[in-house]
């Protein structure tokens, strides 16, 4: 267990601080402190080049730390953020639509649109049809094959968002049998997933040779993955005792993505390519969609499991660290010692050339542990009114809908689901970061409809030589949706209530806090199953 941080304050000022080789402690912060008012201290136990691109996202939006306090880290905090944004949340009716209204004293560029309104409809199909009727004005995620439609159609235009995904299948090495390698890289050689993204993929789609898409600077460094080879497949079960098959489940939530278009049919034909290629015969499980990530987290689910993941920053501990590094979750079982290894020196490193020989290593591990088995980077679209202004889509999924003119004064978009809560700070489903965007901010910022870093409610974050200092120079006269202005001590609470799993605010939605953990290393007097 780690030693308790030293939480302090110096005057009014808030300083949280633990020791880097404290007993189970494997976290990277050291220390997160207010300088003064306006400066705060990100001092790390190594060095972390990715810091920028990781404090640009959403998760670590700051609020007011008097509310965190008040609303003892539940209850209105999940439904009623208090950001900075250029929007804020006037009223979330459960199951209908969120409506957001403009905020009159937001420090950057107003909003072009009064009133913000998102909805949301599982099938692509109606989606279409809304826009098209005029009744929303954006939509994600139309169907591959509604996309000539969409680009022929002089009311609507139609934007392609690039493939920086991964569509995967899952298993957990804790439950039989796939606590057994052989029967990992017997799965990973016995689904053709090519033919997956062949007929159920849009242009733009490409079969997944690593998990990271080869975009990512090193994301394809060393070896490609297995080749479809039922033959050697069906080698590999017999050798492991299971010649003639075995009985599995297939889990996944019904919930359209760009990485996953259209998940029931892809579930099935996964179900009869296992049965064809390799005898075994999985029953198919549809869960909620909160409900699926909740038991994928905590690594309940025993059979096999179809997820994904959209980059949050264009780095590799985006893609690697969170999935496979030492604060990671449990949805692939036990963490393999060797691969988090190899992932801690990589992040520690600044250069893409200095990383690439470990990237190179830890993809090759990948490849021979089968934590996962990756099948597409998927291509995606928005679909939107042909009449709307400054429209565009984000490789990164974090559309900005206060940059887009709607030539009136409501704005409506329609994604796949509804948010699961609006304290991102415990999620990891993009629909319910997309919506929290729209409201809270972070110290920096992904440039709209790109990946760059840029300021935010830091003016700039500054590092020390050596990367293990990070030093964030506040905006001045930046006010919350309650009129409260914003100082060093909120950003240092919204970061706390993260870090310290022991802090009276550490509640959220699940508790899980996923993102903390698996990009900044891991909590602060961590449990013993998560240390």
């Amino acid at each position: 267990m780690a030693e308790e941080p030293a939480e302090e304050a110096t005057g009014d000022l808030m300083v949280v601080s633990t020791e880097c080789d404290a007993e189970g402690y494997t976290g990277l912060f050291q220390e997160i402190a207010a300088v003064d008012s306006m400066t705060v201290q990100f001092s790390m136990c190594a060095p972390d080049p990715a810091f920028p691109s990781k404090a640009a996202f959403t998760s670590f939006a700051i609020q007011p730390s008097e509310y965190l306090e008040s609303t003892g880290g539940t209850g209105d905090l999940l439904e009623k953020p208090i950001g900075t944004g250029p929007y804020m949340v006037e009223n979330w009716s459960r199951g209908e639509e969120l409506v957001y209204t403009k905020n009159p004293n937001y420090w950057g560029d107003a909003a072009f649109a009064d009133t913000l309104v998102f909805r949301w409809q599982t099938e692509s199909a109606a989606r279409l049809l809304e826009l098209q009727s005029g009744a929303v004005d954006g939509i994600d995620n139309p169907a591959p094959d509604d996309f000539e439609t969409i680009a022929g159609d002089a009311n609507l235009q139609l934007l392609e968002r690039p493939a920086l995904n991964v569509f995967y299948v899952g298993m957990n090495n804790t439950f039989a049998p796939f606590d057994d390698q052989l029967v990992r890289q017997a799965i990973a050689m016995g689904i053709d997933r090519e033919r997956i993204v062949t007929n159920f993929y849009p242009a733009g789609s490409e079969v997944a040779s690593h998990f990271t898409p080869c975009s990512i600077p090193n994301g394809c460094a060393g070896d490609p993955w297995h080749e479809f080879d039922p033959e050697a497949a069906r080698a590999l079960l017999e050798e492991a005792g299971l010649g003639d098959g075995f009985e599995t489940t297939i889990t996944y939530r019904d919930v359209v993505r760009g990485y996953l278009p259209d998940p029931n049919i892809v579930a099935q034909d996964i179900q009869a390519q296992l049965l064809e290629n390799l005898n075994i015969t999985a029953e198919i499980v549809v869960m909620e969609s909160g409900a699926f990530l909740e038991a994928a987290d905590a690594g309940t689910i025993e059979g096999l499991h179809l997820l994904g993941w959209g980059a949050d920053y264009p780095d590799m501990t985006n893609f690697v660290d969170y999935h496979f590094g030492a604060g990671s979750s449990a949805q692939f079982g036990d963490q393999f010692d060797e691969l988090t290894t190899v992932l801690a020196e990589a992040a520690s490193l600044a250069s893409d050339a200095d990383r690439e020989p470990l990237y190179a290593e830890a993809n090759n591990l990948i490849r021979d542990l089968v934590p996962m088995v990756p099948v597409a980077h998927g291509g995606s679209g928005v679909a939107y009114l042909a009449g709307v202004g400054s429209a565009h889509v984000s490789p990164l999924g974090n559309e900005a809908f206060a940059k887009m003119d709607p030539g009136k004064d409501t704005f409506v978009w329609m994604q796949n689901a509804e948010p699961i809560s609006l304290y991102c700070a415990d999620e990891t489903d993009g629909e319910s970061l997309r919506a929290c965007e729209q409201t809270t901010e972070a110290l920096l910022a992904y440039e709209v409809g790109g990946t760059a870093v840029e300021p935010s409610l830091a003016t700039a974050c500054t590092p020390n030589e050596d990367l293990t200092v990070w030093t964030c120079t506040l905006r001045e006269g930046v006010t919350f949706h309650d009129g409260s202005t914003l100082d060093a001590n909120d950003v240092v609470m919204s970061y706390v209530v993260q870090w310290d799993a022991a802090h009276p605010l550490h509640v959220g939605n699940t508790g899980a806090f996923s993102y903390f953990s698996a990009l900044w290393g891991g909590f602060l007097n961590a449990p013993p199953a998560e240390g």
